[in-house]
């Protein structure tokens, strides 16, 4: 495994990062979510994300469970706050100050831990004022429950606002969390331009597409049954966008690619993602700890400028590149 700094902080993560959005606690039985950390952890990625809408805080609590008897000085947990949780009532949704102050301690005690490493803004909240928010966020720090704060999905004014305040009430604002891949690239325009000259690294989730970029969904064919595009807990609907022939027959392009450099189609997905030196990690999930393995091997592999441009050329115009992306894609009010 391969480390980076995060940010302007001088705490450094795995260059791979082991997820459980859409399995822990929803798809993947606790018995193969453990196996799955315990081969993350064989393979040397310290650095685990989650989120307390995870399967509605069961994810937290089964990786928690996952890493109980691990060195906690080791790992780097992250989590976030904002979508709606519990019973999903009046406060329990949004970046109050209300929720975010109880948000850390349900994650805490899911967790099993005394604090993050990594506490994360989920996605922008329209409806409460971003002073209360970094406010709260402060608090949080300053009380030894999270190192360091982070966001989810904000656009190049929101991080700038956000860093500002952060800087001002003496706290670490050090990453962003978007949707990055060789297909979906819309924060390349601005969101990383601005994070570059913040000291603001990005935290990739979907680096695969969603699994599109494994090559495994085929034109004109339907979807593998059990794969992510045939499960509606499993985001079938983040899926569909690329669900389409032309998406499809550019990604069979691909194939070659990546059997001329010995690797998977995963794999190569994910070192492209790591050649952007702006990104500190890539988030991968798996229902299989053989995946674990096969995908963190991707640390060891550099594309050079040929491969780029021949990555390019294969996909085309189909690749996503419109930051204004980034905001036509959040919630515009709280999700009630």
């Amino acid at each position: 495994m391969k480390f980076r700094y995060l940010g302007d902080s001088g705490m450094k993560i795995s260059e791979v990062i082991y997820g459980n959005w859409l399995t822990h606690g929803s798809q993947v039985e606790n018995d193969a979510a453990k196996a799955c950390v315990a081969a993350a952890l064989e393979a040397g990625i310290s650095s685990f994300d989650t989120a307390d809408v995870y399967a509605n805080t069961a994810a937290e609590t089964v990786l928690g469970e996952a890493l109980t008897g691990q060195r906690r000085e080791s790992l780097e947990i992250f989590t976030k706050v904002y979508w709606p949780t519990g019973p999903r009532g009046h406060n329990d949704v949004g970046l109050s100050r209300k929720h975010i102050l109880e948000s850390i301690n349900g994650s805490l005690t899911r967790l099993k831990t005394d604090y993050v490493d990594l506490y994360q803004a989920h996605r922008y909240d329209t409806e409460t004022p971003l002073e209360e928010t970094m406010q709260a966020f402060a608090d949080v720090v300053r009380s030894g429950k999270a190192l360091y704060i982070g966001v989810s999905e904000w656009t190049a004014d929101q991080l700038r606002a956000g860093h500002a305040l952060a800087k001002d009430l003496g706290i670490q604002l050090i990453s962003n969390q978007p949707q990055y891949s060789a297909l979906w690239r819309v924060i390349e325009g601005e969101v990383v331009p601005a994070s570059r000259e913040l000291g603001v690294s990005q935290i990739v989730w979907s680096p695969v597409a969603q699994g599109v970029l494994t090559g495994k969904y085929l034109p004109g064919q339907p979807a593998p049954a059990g794969s992510r595009a045939t499960d509606e807990k499993g985001g079938a609907n983040m899926i569909a966008r690329f669900l389409n022939d032309e998406v499809l027959t550019r990604v069979q392009n691909l194939r070659p690619i990546a059997d001329g450099l010995g690797l998977t189609m995963a794999q190569l997905a994910l070192a492209w993602v790591l050649a952007n030196d702006n990104v500190a990690g890539a988030i991968i999930g798996a229902s299989r700890p053989e995946q674990v393995a096969d995908n963190a091997r991707a640390v060891d592999v550099t594309l050079d400028a040929d491969t780029l441009a021949a990555i390019d050329e294969a996909l085309g115009d189909v690749v996503q590149t419109d930051p204004a992306l980034t905001q036509a894609n959040a919630p515009v009010t709280r999700p009630a």
